[in-house]
């Protein structure tokens, strides 16, 4: 499976879905509580929530390189975000994502991982994508392995597995 890149803003197109920056319009909504008729029924989720109440309070992180929403391509509704986090440190960014209950086990969020680890990995300065998955929750972990990251440490304080790809990684997939 490849993603495409299309548009000014970085979208970016999968088999099955559609990843695209948030909107002002979009982070109003979630945070009023603004239902819209391409949500899915379980959207937004608590991380989505979190995702647009930081959009708030830091607007010029609405940007190409930060945080993206889930479209399913079939019925075109949103049905999570995906994103990374910070500019490139030392030439890593960390992803993160969530999806709705009622889209997870369906290999959206593998696929959507993927997709992102690429662009990332391609964006100049960035050689390494790192994530967390906290080890109470094995299906995140599970997707994080299959989309080709490699678990790398576990900080059992914190409960969350650190995993890592790097551009070398993705050549290897």
């Amino acid at each position: 499976m490849s993603a495409s890149t299309s548009s000014a803003r970085a979208q970016l197109t999968t088999d099955r879905l559609v990843l695209r920056p948030w909107s002002l319009d979009e982070v109003a909504a979630v945070i009023d509580d603004r239902r819209s008729a391409d949500w899915a029924d379980d959207f937004p989720a608590e991380g989505d929530r979190v995702i647009a109440r930081l959009f708030e309070q830091h607007p010029g992180w609405l940007d190409d390189h930060s945080q993206r929403l889930i479209i399913e391509r079939d019925s075109e509704l949103l049905v999570g975000s995906i994103g990374l986090f910070g500019p490139p440190g030392d030439g890593q960014v960390e992803i993160g994502y969530g999806l709705v209950a009622s889209r997870r086990g369906r290999g959206y969020a593998t696929e959507a991982a993927r997709a992102l680890t690429d662009f990332a990995l391609a964006l100049p300065g960035v050689h390494t994508v790192v994530a967390g998955a906290e080890l109470s929750n094995p299906a995140s972990m599970r997707v994080l392995e299959k989309a080709g990251f490699r678990r790398y440490a576990t900080e059992e304080a914190e409960n969350i597995a650190r995993f890592m790809i790097t551009r070398s990684d993705r050549h290897q997939r």
